[in-house]
This record gives C-alpha cells, sequence and structure tokens, in this order.
C-alpha cells in the first residue's frame, strides 16, 4: 500500500461526465489498495467567471480578502461533486477545504505563501480507508481569514500535501500526456519528453510553460517530492519529474517556451545615484508583486530609464505604485506596454557548450524578431519581443535547435491538439 497525491486540474473536471471519469481513475487507484488524497481545481473556467463577477458588482478594484472568500468557491463545488461522484461507484470519499485540513498561509491574499499544514484530519480519513479530496488553491491566515494562492494554486497545494504526507509519487493530471519541448498547439512537432529535471521545469514554468506553477516547482525541487506528469484523458505514462535527469548528448536545448502576458513599465528620467533602484524595487515587493527582467540605461546626463517587466495582471497594480515612487525621487514619467512576449530556450546542456545564445539571437535575427530585453541564468536564455512576432519565433527556436527532429507521430499530435 501507498500514499498517493492525485490533482486535477480545471479542464479535468470541466463538467459531470469528465468528473466521472475522474472518480474512476480515483477509485481504480483506490481500489488497488493505496491511500489516495485528490486536490481538485475548480470546474473549467469557473474562477475567470468568479473574476468576472467581481468586475460587474464593483468598478472600484475589490478588497484582496473578498476574492479570494469568492475565489475559493470554485473549488469546493468540484470537490464536493467529484466526491458525490466516488460515493456513487460504492467507495467512501469526504470532501475538506484547504482551511479544514490546517493549510494556514501568511495573510497576502491572492498570492499567499503557505507557512504549515496539518495532516492530522487527512490522515484520520485515511486510516478508515476513505478517499480524502481538498480544495486546491487555497488555505486560511493564523485568524481563519480564507487566503489563495495565486493562478495555479492547486498545484502548490497537491505537492505541499505530498511533502507533508510523505506520499509515495505526486501525480499532476492535466490535459495533455506530460511536458513537451514546446507547447503543441503551436509546435505541431513538439515532443514529449519522458523525463525532465527539477531545475529544468522549474524554469520552463516560470517561463510561461502551463503544465506546472512555478511556486509548486520551487516546493518540490526543494523537498524532492516526486512529480509526474499525465493527461487525465488517458492511462500513458507522461513525464517524470526528479532531481537527475540524464542528459541526452545530442540535447542541449529540452524546451521552448512562450509568455504571452508580460507587461513592460518604464520609469523616465530617474536620477542616477545609489539607493534610487532600490527604492523602486523594494516599494513593489512591497505590493507583493514580482519584477522579472530589469534594464537600466547608461547615465550620461544624470538622468537614465529603468525598465523592468511585470506580469500584465498585475500591470495596474505595478503602475499606481511606480507613479507614486516616480513623483517621491522626482524622475519623470512612467510609460508601460503591454504588446510584448518572452521567448525562452531551456535545457541543462547548456551548462556544457558554449554558443547558444549566439545561435539563439541568429535564428531570431533570420526571422526577423527584433530583442527589446535578455535574461540569462545557468540553463536557460530569454528574450522580449513583439507580441505579434512570438508564435513565429517559438516554431523557429524550435527547429533551430533541432527539437523537430525527434517528433511525435501524426496520430500523437492530433490527439495532443485535440485534448488542448
Amino acid at each position: 500500500m501507498a500514499l498517493i497525491v492525485q490533482k486535477f486540474g480545471g479542464s479535468s473536471v470541466a463538467d459531470p461526465e469528465r468528473i466521472k471519469r475522474v472518480a474512476q481513475r480515483v477509485v481504480r487507484a483506490h481500489r488497488a489498495r493505496h491511500q489516495v488524497v485528490v486536490v481538485v481545481s475548480a470546474l473549467g473556467d469557473t474562477t475567470d467567471e468568479l473574476l468576472q463577477l467581481a468586475s460587474q458588482v464593483s468598478r472600484r478594484r475589490p478588497p484582496e480578502r473578498e476574492m479570494d472568500m469568492l475565489l475559493a468557491t470554485g473549488e469546493q463545488v468540484s470537490a464536493a461533486l467529484l466526491a458525490m461522484a466516488i460515493h456513487a461507484l460504492g467507495d467512501k470519499a469526504i470532501s475538506f477545504t484547504g482551511a479544514q485540513v490546517g493549510i494556514v498561509t501568511d495573510r497576502a491574499h491572492t498570492q499567499a505563501r503557505i507557512q504549515d499544514i496539518s495532516v492530522q484530519r487527512i490522515q484520520q480519513a485515511l486510516a478508515k480507508g476513505w478517499v480524502v479530496i481538498v480544495t486546491g488553491f487555497q488555505g486560511m491566515t493564523p485568524d481563519h481569514d480564507i487566503t489563495t494562492l495565486g493562478r495555479g494554486g492547486s498545484d502548490l497545494t497537491a505537492v505541499a500535501l505530498a511533502k507533508a504526507l510523505n506520499a509515495k509519487i505526486c501525480e499532476i493530471y492535466t490535459d495533455v500526456e506530460g511536458v513537451y519541448t514546446a507547447d503543441p498547439r503551436i509546435v505541431p512537432t513538439a515532443r514529449k519528453l519522458p523525463t525532465i529535471s527539477y531545475d529544468e521545469m522549474l524554469e520552463l514554468a516560470s517561463l510561461g510553460a502551463q503544465v506546472m506553477q512555478a511556486r509548486s516547482m520551487e516546493m518540490a525541487k526543494k523537498y524532492e517530492v516526486p512529480l509526474h506528469i499525465r493527461s487525465s484523458f488517458s492511462r500513458a505514462t507522461g513525464t517524470i519529474i526528479s532531481k537527475e535527469v540524464r542528459a541526452m548528448e545530442d540535447l542541449v536545448v529540452s524546451g521552448v517556451s512562450l509568455q504571452k502576458d508580460e507587461a513592460k513599465v518604464t520609469i523616465c528620467d530617474v536620477p542616477d545615484r545609489p539607493g534610487i533602484a532600490a527604492t523602486i524595487f523594494t516599494r513593489i515587493s512591497d505590493v507583493n508583486i514580482n519584477v522579472d527582467m530589469i534594464v537600466q540605461n547608461v547615465s550620461r546626463t544624470g538622468l537614465t530609464d529603468v525598465s523592468f517587466t511585470v506580469s500584465r495582471e498585475d500591470l495596474a497594480k505595478v503602475l499606481r505604485v511606480a507613479r507614486r515612487v516616480a513623483s517621491e525621487i522626482k524622475a519623470g514619467r512612467v510609460i508601460h506596454d503591454d504588446g510584448i512576449a518572452k521567448v525562452s530556450v531551456v535545457g541543462l546542456g547548456m551548462r556544457s557548450h558554449s554558443g547558444i545564445a549566439a545561435k539563439m539571437f541568429q535564428v531570431l535575427a533570420k526571422e526577423s524578431v527584433n530583442i527589446d530585453m535578455i535574461s540569462t541564468s545557468e540553463i536557460k536564455i530569454s528574450c522580449i519581443i513583439r507580441k505579434d512576432q512570438a508564435v513565429k519565433a517559438v516554431r523557429a527556436l524550435h527547429d533551430g535547435f533541432g527539437l523537430n527532429k525527434l517528433g511525435l507521430k501524426p496520430e500523437a499530435v492530433k490527439l495532443a491538439r485535440k485534448k488542448r
């Protein structure tokens, strides 16, 4: 008998028929004498629909605490329905909210971080032979206020529970069969990777790959939680994410990712003196906004421009902060651009191969794609480009680094497209 955690995303529980299929998969694992803890997301597009409802009743920016109260309801619906479907199949199941199982977070509403998990209630239910279903994406503060963990937070819930329960495996079920060398919707010849390292998956997740939330990968890497990315629509083996992966000799780049929800903010005419950058980015950090790339121009007149990128959903908030701090430091105007995208190449092979950046720039130049900003790490290179050039850039890079040579069979491509 093994304890396993299974997480099902919104597309996996989008309607009653899919919920029934998920229930059948869970019951199979349970009847194989496994202890099963299931984490579920909200049904389909429920979260987006709730956000739309909030915008209809409040033209002003709603209080984040109340947004958490609203958004947390989506997962409760899917958890309860899945428990009912499992009962209908003859097995016992019980659903809990994040708060009911003791997922304690900080007080950063809409972007909360997990501080502690009390698994006693889960263990008691498992000991009785029940399937335990937990709402993903949510927890509570020490004062018992409901919080949410940010977009994709159900992944984080699943990884955190797998760590707390010392699970044998954490299975992440989604609408594709694993991690691909690129998004199959953009690159038909993208292939499924049988294995990938925590480092590579963390980079891909932070760079726009939608298979896993970046914060969940940080936790999985830190605690070495074994992950298996699988499709909820088939029983095929997916992609195993682990600490060490044997690199293929001819595979320098493992994947190409695209992030279209980026926005660039520029504070013009910033006084060029010590401490100014610290002031700007401390203020932004204080409102829990993550900054990605940062570029500061060379000062020739005692003034400089500071540009940085953020998630487009944070743009309105960061503009308010940036304008306020620009006034305080006697800088110029604040401008923004949300017509950008970030394209990246990732691979452990970069550690031992030179010329990867040069090749990436050559490929983009050949396609007449202009580079606005560049960021690098040991295993990735990212470029900010125009959003309307993003698709051709991804396809060109995928081909340029030879990732199309081991492409999917035609029937697998059709399957991947259908599931997307």
